[in-house]
């Protein structure tokens, strides 16, 4: 078990690699330093509460449908693929220096429930590999299974975001998984096919990372 010293050593460099990942917190004057939630969104006028309203309204579209796909699993090897920024954890709702970011509790009781159905569980992510180790850690403290983490390597960065993704999918799929779901907040994590199902969660214009 990793001694208090290496978690912190850990929380400091994922609060650095947030700063170039995310870019700088907001301002005072930009956001109420008391309230939890303080973010980049906040400048954007993007309500904690109705985000959490309409990220529940498309996981009561992808709950039933997970359920009725993993019934029918007839010994294929299932899979889910979320994206991780505003998709799977509160990034743009919650200060980059309090870590670790906290997942989004619809997203993680949907991904919870899934594993526990035998999915297994990928994030596909446009972060960049130098804190392939931070985001793992991250997504594990927050409370998600973690059966592959992929992140761009320098030559992904090249690329369009999109291709890269597809590309990861693919990868799964090359491997014997069948990707039952794709769960993204923006286009590019979603497009290029290989899932039988999308579900797209808000990003309201691309104002959400």
């Amino acid at each position: 078990m990793p001694s208090a010293k290496a978690k912190a050593t850990a929380a400091t460099t994922l609060a650095l690699s947030a700063v170039l990942v995310l870019g700088a917190a907001p301002s005072a004057s930009a956001a109420d330093p008391d309230t939890h939630h303080t973010s980049t969104a906040a400048i954007q006028d993007i309500d904690y509460t109705t985000w959490r309203k309409d990220v529940a309204a498309v996981v009561a579209q992808a709950k039933p449908y997970i359920e009725e796909r993993t019934e029918d699993a007839d010994g294929e090897r299932q899979a889910i693929v979320l994206d991780i920024d505003n998709s799977s954890l509160e990034t743009d709702f919650h200060p980059f220096w309090e870590l670790p970011t906290p997942a989004i509790p619809e997203i993680h009781d949907l991904v919870a429930d899934a594993h526990a159905r035998g999915v297994s569980v990928f994030f596909v992510t446009a972060r960049p590999g130098i804190i392939y180790s931070l985001t793992d850690w991250n997504l594990k403290q927050a409370g998600y299974p973690v059966d592959g983490l992929y992140v761009r390597s320098l030559p992904d960065l090249f690329s369009e975001v999109s291709a890269y993704k597809t590309a990861k999918r693919a990868e799964i799929e090359a491997k014997g998984y069948t990707i039952i779901a794709n769960i993204g907040n923006n286009t590019t994590d979603l497009v290029g096919g290989h899932a039988e199902r999308t579900f797209k969660l808000p990003d309201y214009g691309g104002k959400l990372s």
